[in-house]
């Protein structure tokens, strides 16, 4: 069939007859081979390049755009680079297909998470996907709670969550990690770029992403490791802040937190099955765990009975420790109630995570090695993992109850009292 082939000019194309209805009609530039634009039953008047495709075998079409938003130069240079790239032997449309086809950062964290983190049972999915979230993405919609504040994204945070994987480019991780600096949070910023980084390579492993990685390469700030614990003049006034919170459950939290050294997302996720309160001890799932691995955890007398009093009726409990009515269906960070609490204490710079370095501090204070408070806190050492193995938890237990203990003479009884179900003397039988 003859090609309608015409000189594309602006009234040329405006005069364009209109096909009848249920058809469209394309008409050829004079001038640049395979331009053509589409005229429909309503007017609608589009530009494509048509190119034959000798590798597929069949022609190819690449939308240009719309007559006149595209004028007939724009257009006329565009299908000038599509003739360029099938004389270079590629096939443009299937890398607009392909282009189409590929993963959004936020498509990609999903794979990231369900074909890596799960499957390997990584308990940081849940802790990198409100990093992701918060710094690289959209918050996700909840419903206010009252009297909360609206959360909002931080400074130097970005939403990349619609972009192509490709379009993310170096420079702009580059200046993200500079913006998030910028506010202070260099460590964040950091951690913000290896998320980037290991998501980019996992991803390609998976053959799900074909391209460099832009967050390689990137120099990480200087980062200063944190050695915050609770010293002894400040015991005291910590449990006496702390008897001053109207919450039972966070006064509940906080102390196991101090008393075992785990993590506070395990604390505030523990269940009852994976306690066995007639051994003293806490089995923190491989699931659950920072390192992929089952965790075992002593329980000190002070832990076990407040364990005990929050034990419900049934004989085999089943569920959270801290039951709430959230979307995780356990208790979540208190960072308000936590505020408040170092403020009554008069305390400065000290995080819920220090509950944890605090009791690994005191075991060190004590007189525990650095293998019994590896054990302790669940530390995955490669230099003394062979040492763990063979430690007896006889030991560990001891080195923990010494620490604690250490750090509740130091607070006081009175002060701890307020707080503890029972005092350590009478835990161990004193009279």
């Amino acid at each position: 069939m003859a090609r309608n082939t015409i000189n594309f000019t602006k009234d040329a194309l405006e005069k364009l007859p209109l096909p009848a209805a249920g058809q469209r009609v394309e008409y050829f530039d004079a001038k640049v081979p395979g331009l053509c634009v589409r005229v429909s039953p309503t007017g609608v008047k589009t530009f494509m390049a048509r190119r034959w495709i000798r590798d597929a075998g069949k022609a190819e079409r690449v939308t240009i755009g719309r007559f006149p938003s595209v004028t007939i130069e724009q257009a006329r240079r565009k299908a000038g680079e599509v003739n360029h790239a099938v004389a270079r032997g590629e096939n443009p449309a299937a890398a607009i297909r392909e282009k189409r086809a590929e993963l959004t950062l936020s498509e990609g964290f999903e794979v990231y998470v369900s074909r890596h983190l799960k499957p390997h049972g990584r308990r940081t999915a849940d802790a990198l996907r409100a990093s992701f979230e918060v710094w690289l993405s959209k918050l996700p919609d909840a419903p206010r709670k009252p009297r909360a504040r609206e959360r909002t994204k931080p400074e130097g945070s970005v939403d990349w969550s619609a972009r192509k994987l490709s379009a993310i480019k170096p420079q702009d991780v580059r200046r993200l990690h500079a913006a998030i600096g910028a506010t202070g949070k260099r460590t964040m910023a950091n951690r913000v770029v290896e998320l980037l980084s290991t998501m980019f390579n996992k991803l390609a492993d998976l053959g799900e992403y074909r391209g460099e990685n832009p967050a390689a390469g990137i120099e990480p700030f200087a980062e200063v490791k944190r050695d915050r614990f609770i010293q002894s003049g400040e015991l005291p006034r910590f449990f006496e802040a702390l008897a001053g919170d109207d919450s039972q459950d966070f006064r509940d939290f906080v102390v196991l937190s101090l008393m075992t050294g785990a993590r506070r997302g395990n604390v505030m996720a523990m269940r009852w099955e994976d306690l066995s309160l007639s051994d003293a001890a806490w089995r923190v799932p491989g699931e659950a765990s920072k390192n992929g691995e089952p965790m075992l955890i002593d329980l000190v007398p002070e832990a076990l009975a407040i364990l005990q009093r929050r034990k419900p009726a049934e004989a085999a409990p089943a569920g959270f420790v801290f039951p709430a009515r959230s979307k995780a269906g356990h208790m979540g960070n208190p960072k308000k109630r936590w505020a408040a609490l170092l403020e009554r204490a008069q305390m400065q710079d000290f995080r819920i995570h220090d509950l944890r370095r605090s009791l690994g501090s005191w075991q060190a204070k004590t007189g525990a090695s650095l293998a019994i408070i590896g054990k302790t806190l669940g530390h995955k050492d490669p230099s003394a993992t062979l040492i763990y193995a063979r430690l007896d938890r006889d030991p560990v237990r001891a080195a923990i109850e010494q620490a604690t203990g250490a750090m509740l003479d130091a607070a006081g009884r009175d002060a701890t009292a307020k707080v503890l179900p029972l005092a350590r003397g009478k835990a161990r039988g004193a009279k």
